[in-house]
């Protein structure tokens, strides 16, 4: 017996739902300037995104994002004064 085809759909459409709902759900509760339930709903529907196949790559993502970020950043936190910092040599760009 084949199951119909709008209810082989109906897993996706019920998660989209209850992403749909959840964002609606922090909306409303920043109108209501209540914000620890927007941050609770916030993260219920980026749960929710990150469990769907189309949100499975958002976690690679952010780690690719932020590995690309802390290695443009290495040269200005390794203890290396840069071009906009005072000299403390007491060369040209010493004060006092």
């Amino acid at each position: 017996m084949a199951v119909p085809r709008a209810r082989r759909c109906g897993v996706m459409t019920d998660v989209g739902l209850l992403i749909f709902f959840a964002v609606l759900g922090a909306v409303i509760c920043a109108k209501a300037r209540v914000p620890a339930g927007a941050v609770v709903f916030s993260l219920i529907a980026l749960v929710l995104f990150v469990g769907t196949p189309m949100g499975a790559g958002l976690p690679g993502a952010v780690s690719t994002f932020m590995s690309t970020v802390g290695e443009a950043s290495q040269p200005f936190t390794n203890g290396n004064p840069g071009p906009a910092t005072a000299s403390t040599d007491g060369g040209p760009g010493a004060v006092g």
